[in-house]
Order: structure tokens, then C-alpha cells, then sequence
């Protein structure tokens, strides 16, 4: 079955996180609902950073109920964050097409997406229309499933409690090597 990712970043000292939302299609409209269930009035989006402490663990404890799972790639960025990306992006994609997944969803980064576009065509190489990936950016107020990612990527790079508390919708940490 086909999957569709929602990905967003985070960064944490000297380490950037990508971080791939996985849902299957049948959901998307269920998940949709319940996240923006959360939104305070006045709210137009979720971003973890700005959030206070009593909420972000109460928004945890709502997605640790739901059926998603997100993958956190890791990457050193201390010279060269966009460099970590397009380690992080390229390896996302080899497992996006080793799951068959139909779309892929970023988090818009007003003026550097076609540093993305470049990644993924050049991870797709010449099977690009053989592979059924779609992919596209998106501002963070355009998808609530982008939400999911920047949550966790923010939790899982914060470390502590807040790791501990993401932990139960991460499914797999890959570190990257990069200079």
C-alpha cells in the first residue's frame, strides 16, 4: 500500500533533523481533523517552538494516541545546514520509494525549496516517472499533517522528557554522516 510523508526540520546545536511523517491515505482526512482539532482560537498552525510547556505536553499526549509514525534523519550542520538537508532529504526519498510511497509533502522554505527540488530529482535519478513519487511544498498553515513532523522533529531534538514523550510515534532515528 501506497504511503504519503509530510516533512519538516529542526535544528538543535550543531545537528539538523529532518523529520518524515508516514500516514496511510486512508487517514489523512481523519488525522487532518483531529489536528487542527488542537488549535487554539486565533490559531492558524501548530509549530512547537512557539508553544508553552503545559500545551506542548498536552498536545503530545494526543498524538502519542494516534496512529502515525515519524522518522527523524539526523545529520552534523555545523558548517553547512543545507548540506545535512540534502543528505537527509536524499536518504528519505531511497526509503520513500523503497515503501512504494505515492506523495511526499514539505514544509515550505520560501526561496530554498528547489534546493529540495534538485535533491529529490537527482535521488530519483532517471526512474523518476517509473517511481510514482509525487512531491510538492507546502506552507505549514496548508496541511495540518506537516504538524506532525515539526512536533516530533522539535521533541525528539530537544532530548529530556520531551524525547521521552515522542518517543511512542518515532519509529526510526537515522544518523547520517556528514562533514
Amino acid at each position: 500500500m501506497t504511503v504519503h510523508a509530510f516533512v519538516d526540520e529542526s535544528r538543535r546545536n550543531d545537528t539538523y533533523y529532518l523529520a518524515s511523517a508516514v500516514v496511510d491515505p486512508r487517514h489523512l482526512t481523519a488525522l487532518r481533523r483531529r489536528l487542527r482539532g488542537l488549535l487554539l482560537p486565533g490559531q492558524r498552525e501548530l509549530h512547537f517552538k512557539h508553544e508553552k510547556p503545559e500545551r506542548r505536553r498536552a498536545i503530545l499526549s494526543v498524538l502519542v494516541g494516534l496512529d502515525v509514525r515519524v522518522d527523524i534523519y539526523g545529520a552534523g550542520c555545523r558548517r553547512d545546514e543545507e548540506g545535512a538537508r540534502r543528505v537527509c532529504l536524499t536518504r528519505l526519498v531511497d526509503d520513500l520509494l523503497d515503501v512504494e510511497a505515492g506523495r511526499l509533502v514539505l514544509d515550505s522554505r520560501s526561496g530554498r525549496d528547489e534546493h529540495d527540488v534538485h535533491t529529490i530529482r537527482m535521488a530519483l535519478g532517471k526512474h523518476a516517472k517509473d517511481a510514482g513519487l509525487t512531491y510538492e511544498h507546502f506552507d505549514s498553515t496548508g496541511d495540518p499533517l506537516l504538524w506532525l513532523a515539526d512536533i516530533a522533529a522539535w521533541s525528539h531534538g530537544a532530548g529530556g522528557d520531551w524525547a521521552r514523550r515522542v518517543e511512542p510515534i518515532i519509529g526510526s532515528v537515522i544518523r547520517l554522516d556528514f562533514p
